[in-house]
């Protein structure tokens, strides 16, 4: 294959598109009430799933969602409100005060379409009790820094906020809510989902403690007694609020990954999805995948080349340096240097929401060149990889993936493509 960067890059486009509001959303709307509509969103695809929303709705309606800065949209009859995410602000806490003020007067023949994706926990954030949101974002930053789990980062966030963990539901009662979700987690639970504002939660404020003492975070005291009392449990499965709502799961990883498959099958390139869930730190998932591209140029397992290997998830960092970078920039990199220039394996690995990290690139694309590039330009890639700065090294060789907001969010996508020999790249 002549062009495989390109080949992986259009796999990836045809990933976000299969994920995209416009394409995937009309269909799972409901009926209209008796009553009024109220639109209520977060997620850094609420925007683009307003815009259908309000394109298709058929009666009168009304609605506020929240996206991240630069990926709003005119959304008609539904406001958009812009905020920070990774870490929140008080756009984001005002926006989420504003959602429950809109639910107070909700009566049981109206209806709540809730568009809930991806981002949507940081971006819908008002902490509970006495606790200051200066407070919530120092815990903020410390979760993001310390190599938590998604699922375990928005447990603790359920349990210290006024909104998360079902609580935008309850406000909601006696109005039917209908979720419909754009997953971003590995295993698609629609509770971790931007810590599932409309559904009921099974966790509980001592797991939330737990998590604390696991990562040996320091946290204000006010988060500490607030997760002590009783206000900290969230409603659960058996509250009576949650009866008739429902919840719809309109895009998720797989599909994100079949689309990419069905490109690469429709460019004669057999492809293989590993998984659409795979979980861990990102120089330890690199080094694993580095081991499964040689095993397949090798041994032609688990798929023999010329073969496009697939997989999705969520891969974390655990921050020790002050580098600049994001999941997929460090799961590339120490994918590299495990492989150490092995020929003929290109790599893929950007984030479906067209920003890795903190930075503007998606993610970034690697070969049996790069390395060797980086050194001629005087650059140590494992001193990169150990200040967690791969941002800068792929910027510096010019193998970052940038696209811009993509208005959806399925999470990471890794392409791996491994020639057959003798394969001219």
């Amino acid at each position: 294959m002549q062009d495989v960067r390109g080949f992986l890059e259009r796999l990836f486009s045809a990933a976000v598109a299969a994920a995209q509001p416009e394409r995937v959303l009309a269909d799972f709307l409901p009926e209209p009430p008796t009553g009024r509509t109220l639109v209520l969103g977060a997620g850094k695809a609420a925007s683009a799933m307003a815009r259908v929303v309000d394109a298709t709705w058929p009666q009168d309606m009304s609605g506020l969602v929240v996206t991240r800065y630069g990926q709003g949209m005119d959304c008609g009859r539904i406001e958009v409100v812009e905020a920070a995410h990774p870490v929140p602000d008080l756009a984001g806490q005002q926006a989420a005060r504003r959602m429950l003020d809109l639910c107070r007067d909700l009566n049981a023949d109206d209806l709540v379409l809730a568009l809930i994706s991806g981002g949507g926990s940081a971006l819908l954030s008002l902490p509970g009790g006495d606790i200051e949101l200066a407070e919530k974002q120092e815990l903020n930053r410390q979760l993001l820094e310390c190599g938590a789990s998604i699922t375990e980062i928005n447990t603790l966030r359920k349990h210290i906020s006024a909104i998360k963990g079902g609580r935008l539901a309850a406000a909601c009662h006696p109005a039917k809510v209908v979720s419909l979700l754009i997953s971003d987690v590995p295993g698609d639970d629609p509770q971790v989902i931007a810590s599932g504002p409309t559904l009921p939660d099974p966790s509980t404020a001592a797991q939330a403690r737990a998590i604390i003492d696991r990562y040996q975070l320091t946290v204000a005291d006010s988060i500490r007694q607030f997760l002590l009392s009783e206000q900290a449990e969230t409603p659960g499965p058996a509250d009576p609020r949650f009866e008739g709502d429902e919840l719809q799961l309109v895009a998720a990883p797989q599909i994100s990954l079949q689309a990419a498959a069905a490109q690469a099958r429709s460019e004669a390139v057999p492809a293989l999805i590993l998984s659409d869930c795979i979980e861990g730190e990102a120089r330890e998932i690199g080094k694993a995948f580095a081991a499964i591209a040689r095993q397949a140029k090798f041994h032609n397992q688990p798929i023999a080349p010329p073969c496009v290997i697939l997989s999705g998830g969520e891969t974390t960092v655990s921050i020790k340096g002050n580098g600049k970078g994001g999941p997929n920039t460090e799961f590339n990199l120490a994918m590299a240097l495990a492989l150490a220039g092995e020929s003929g394996i290109t790599a893929l690995a950007c984030d479906t929401d067209g920003i890795d990290g903190s930075e503007d690139n998606a993610g970034c694309i690697i070969d049996e060149t790069s390395l060797a590039r980086a050194r001629e330009r005087g650059l140590d890639p494992a001193g990169y990889l150990e200040n967690n700065d791969a941002w800068t090294f792929f910027d510096a060789i010019g193998d970052l993936v940038v696209t811009g907001p993509t208005h959806t969010n399925v999470n990471d996508l890794r392409a791996i493509y491994v020639a057959a020999p003798n394969d001219p790249e």
